[in-house]
């Protein structure tokens, strides 16, 4: 036996006794380590964009930044003193500009941070007065990522787009889908399209009416540099005056935000977000306000097949099927719109769409414009169709008098834990259970603890059965009242780190 062979023959035998030492361990403690493996792991970055405020004069936009402090679980980072927080401007690139006509880049070493965040469980807020405020783009990382959220709300006092408009930064994706968009002679409608990352991307706009596909020359290729903003004229991309739009927006390349501004002549303006409901499942658009005074579905089934909804109203006490609109067709491709006016009937109510027997089940696009107000005060705010809350959702820039919270449980009753922040100006987070019984909406509205100022956050936390929630904001008094409502998707603070393991194979390769 030669040399060679025999150093092999060591160092296979080496091997062996090394790897025999590790199967000698005892199971419970491999268990236990595979066990902390395959936990979800807190994020250490994440991205927001928010779109560009209202450009009126008499605008006022608060900026609310706040991330809950960690679940108990693993920590978020093991460099907590590398966490950071905070939002840059975005400029606004019309086709054709300069480097030059670009006056600010989100990269410049001068720009101010807004609402940057000093540690988890502190809100920030920011007040905007400026007619040319930009849009944001921002960045979260280590122990402030998990669950970062920023609302953007606007009061405009006077003339058009008059109102309260709010939404929540959005974290940036491919496609996005809205339900409730219009090129009507009294509306003006823009979708704000955001890059936040370096490199440029090229974005295509597709429009859907109530006969299909909207044809248009210019809705497609639009180029959104890195860092910038486009805001794009809905009725610029078509001729036809059209009640009713779907839209779809999607980057070619890269990852984008995307929010419609929607203005009316007649009902002021609020941001239009996207629809995020999944296939499969029913489409729930929670917290219709007790005071609305009209509602109108838009929805669409962008799918190939045509799709049979029956519609329940789940308020209180239960879930009733609405005189007149027991069920609504929606046929592949084709927009529909109904006017379901007073449908609440002074309760606070969520709209539940569920899949009829032998129907397709594919992905439905849907929202609810809802009207507050009578006549010349008369104001409108969207409801989309949105995913369930799977571990925590948090929505902040909540008001001490001016915040109810609605909870929807579609299925089973569920238990649920709100969290309410300390103030940005003082206070301790106090937590309070709320049981929703199935197939209602429970209507919370806060009871803020003393020593609690200025504005705060609130964190839902569920245990049990599906559950969906909106976030209603009020401001003004009796005569002169906006609102705004939201709902309050998972935060998706936490993900699923895949298991790895040594392969002592590639020794003998």
């Amino acid at each position: 036996m030669n040399r060679a062979t025999m150093s092999l023959l060591a160092g296979v035998a080496a091997l062996a006794a090394v790897t025999g030492a590790a199967m000698l361990r005892p199971a419970d403690d491999v268990e236990v380590r595979t066990l902390e493996a395959r936990l979800p792991r807190p994020v250490e970055r994440s991205a927001l964009t928010c779109p560009r405020p209202s450009a009126s004069e008499s605008a006022t936009t608060w900026y609310t930044a706040f991330t809950p402090p960690p679940d108990d679980g693993p920590p978020a980072s093991e460099n907590e003193g590398e966490s950071s927080a905070a939002l840059l401007p975005a400029p606004e690139y019309s086709p054709g500009a300069t480097d030059d006509e670009i006056t600010e880049s989100p990269d410049d070493a001068e720009a101010e941070p807004v609402a940057p965040l000093a540690e988890p469980g502190a809100p920030v807020t920011v007040t905007v007065t400026d007619a040319g405020a930009p849009a944001l783009t921002g960045i979260a990382e280590a122990g402030l990522a998990p669950g970062w959220t920023v609302q953007q709300t606007t009061r405009v006092e006077a003339g058009t787009g008059r109102g309260l408009l709010g939404t929540a930064c959005q974290t940036p994706d491919t496609e996005f889908w809205f339900a409730g968009a219009s090129t009507a002679d009294s509306r003006h409608d823009y979708v704000h399209i955001t890059n936040p990352d370096a490199a440029a991307t090229v974005v295509d706009i597709e429009l859907y009416g109530p006969e299909g596909r909207v044809e248009t020359d210019t809705a497609e290729g639009f180029t959104v540099p890195g860092g910038t903003t486009v805001p794009v004229r809905l009725s610029t991309l078509t001729d036809e005056p059209l009640g009713d739009l779907a839209v779809h927006v999607t980057a070619r390349t890269g990852r984008i935000g995307a929010q419609i501004e929607a203005v009316d002549d007649q009902r002021g303006a609020d941001w239009l977000p996207p629809a995020t409901a999944p296939a499969g499942g029913p489409v729930v658009l929670p917290g219709i306000p007790a005071a609305a005074t009209g509602v109108r579905l838009v929805a669409f089934a962008p799918g190939d097949e045509d799709v049979t909804l029956e519609v329940g109203l789940a308020g209180p006490g239960g879930t009733i099927t609405p005189a007149g609109f027991e069920t609504v067709s929606l046929r592949s491709g084709e927009l529909t719109a109904l006017d379901l006016g007073n449908l609440t009937q002074g309760e606070a109510s969520s709209l539940v769409l569920t899949p009829a027997g032998g129907s397709d089940d594919g992905r439905v696009v849907a929202a609810l414009q809802v009207v507050g107000g009578e006549e010349d005060a008369a104001e409108m705010a969207f409801i989309p169709a949105t995913s369930a809350i799977e571990e925590r959702a948090t929505v902040s820039g909540n008001t001490g008098s001016g915040t109810t919270l609605a909870l929807v449980a579609p299925g089973d009753a569920v238990e649920v834990s709100v969290t309410i922040s300390a103030g940005t100006e003082g206070g301790e987070p106090v937590t309070e259970t709320y049981t929703v019984d199935g197939a209602t909406t429970l209507t919370v509205t806060p009871e803020i603890p003393e020593g609690t100022e200025g504005s705060y956050a609130i964190t839902v936390r569920p245990n049990g059965a599906p559950l969906f929630a909106a976030r209603t904001l009020t401001m003004g008094d009796s005569a002169d009242r906006v609102f705004t409502v939201q709902t309050l998707p998972d935060d998706r603070s936490a993900v699923e780190v895949p298991e790895t393991g040594q392969d002592l194979s590639i020794l003998l390769d």
